[in-house]
């Protein structure tokens, strides 16, 4: 492949969307963790309500930074769309929930993981689900 072909790749704006929601959960998956460490560990919460709750957390703070960063071409600036946009992505990720507590329970019960290696598992997993739904619906992007 040549280097315009590569650097066509690498610059398309779906490429570049996707990179930057890993980014932006990657950050938000050591959030999450470390409160869910937290709630486990010093609050002593069972490791399922204290992901749910990790979860909500995070869940703000990404669509603050994906709104900024990674579809600031789409970007809410009015508050009432601000507010449409925050309600869409918890309903994207509120749908996700399920799905990435399902996989931890499961990675936890079935597969004998740690709950924190099987949290990042479940987020990795789950994350390719938010990204479709997220991209799609939250920011309407083709």
């Amino acid at each position: 492949m040549g280097d315009s072909t590569y650097r066509n790749v690498v610059e398309h704006p779906t490429v570049v969307r996707l990179y930057r929601f890993g980014l932006v959960g990657a950050s938000a998956a050591l959030v999450q963790t470390g409160v869910l460490w937290l709630l486990v560990e010093w609050v002593g919460l069972n490791y399922l309500v204290a992901a749910t709750l990790a979860i909500e957390l995070t869940i703000v703070l990404q669509f603050v930074a994906n709104n900024a960063w990674t579809f600031q071409h789409a970007r809410y600036t009015a508050r009432y769309d601000y507010l449409v946009g925050l309600l869409r992505t918890n309903l994207v990720r509120g749908s996700a929930i399920p799905i990435q507590l399902a996989l931890l329970w499961a990675f936890v019960n079935w597969a004998g993981l740690v709950y924190l290696l099987a949290n990042g598992i479940a987020i990795f997993v789950s994350g390719l689900y938010r990204y479709y739904l997220d991209s799609r619906w939250t920011w309407q992007i083709a």
